[in-house]
């Protein structure tokens, strides 16, 4: 059944598993983060994901397509891309393993029982009102300030709905680490595993990618950095490993 695009959507290609996705650029689409934490997110058989301020639902239909997980819910606020999630989910007949749920975040224990999820993602909005300026545009101002939820809220709601000994993923910046490590840390989320993620070798880290544990003993493991470019345009092995080209 041909998909009907609304006016300035898309309809782009995920190569992977054939999957497409709906997107709206003039209102946020999906980056690097959220593609780099679904090569990072470990998921198992059997699992049941809880994806928090999902978008459009990059990230449940790219672990459908990678992982063997059970089922797949997405959190969203926003109803344009909670609208657009839901049609990419039926456009790619994921409708068995994924659902989209539109809600606030900081309510999410309002939709989901306590404990209920053996993993938790979240690709969440970096800054805070203190940090540069606010997109104008209010639907990519909500999925890159934190403007509707905090660090704060994200990391206690996960306290919240991940079952002890379930896994947190996350990707965030490497300049807030001391916070989300002490955040992490106060809600008995261990922070087990740490990547950071390199535009380039000689650069700065700008990505950081962190899994923890419900009530883990401490210890964490920094793993090898991400490079993303060799040169200009021209990506790392791996990187492209993780996209599936």
């Amino acid at each position: 059944m041909p998909i009907n695009l609304k006016e300035g959507e898309r309809l782009d290609d995920l190569h992977r598993n054939g999957f497409q996705i709906i997107q709206n650029k003039e209102k946020f689409c999906f980056g690097m983060d959220a593609v780099l934490l679904s090569g990072f997110a470990k998921v198992r058989e059997g699992e049941t994901v809880l994806d928090l301020g999902t978008g459009t639902g990059i990230i449940p239909i790219l672990l459908a397509g990678k992982t063997p997980g059970k089922h797949f819910t997405g959190l969203e606020i926003q109803p344009e891309s909670a609208d657009m999630a839901k049609r990419s989910v039926f456009l790619n007949h994921l409708e068995d393993r994924i659902s989209i749920v539109e809600g606030d975040l900081r309510e999410a224990t309002q939709f989901f029982d306590a404990a209920s999820f053996d993993v938790i993602t979240s690709n969440p909005p970096y800054m805070t009102g203190k940090h540069g300026l606010v997109n104008p545009d209010m639907p990519k101002a909500i999925a890159r300030h934190e403007i509707c939820c905090t660090l704060e809220d994200l990391v206690s709601q996960t306290e919240k709905l991940l079952r002890p000994g379930g896994k947190f993923f996350l990707v965030h910046r490497p300049f807030r680490l001391v916070e989300i490590l002490t955040a992490l840390s106060a809600h008995h989320l261990e922070p087990k595993r740490m990547r950071l993620v390199y535009p380039f070798v000689d650069k700065e880290p700008n990505m950081v990618l962190i899994e923890a544990m419900r009530g883990g003993k401490p210890r964490i493991t920094v793993e090898k950095p991400l490079i993303v470019y060799k040169e200009p345009g021209v990506y790392h092995d791996e990187i492209y490993e993780i996209y599936g080209y």
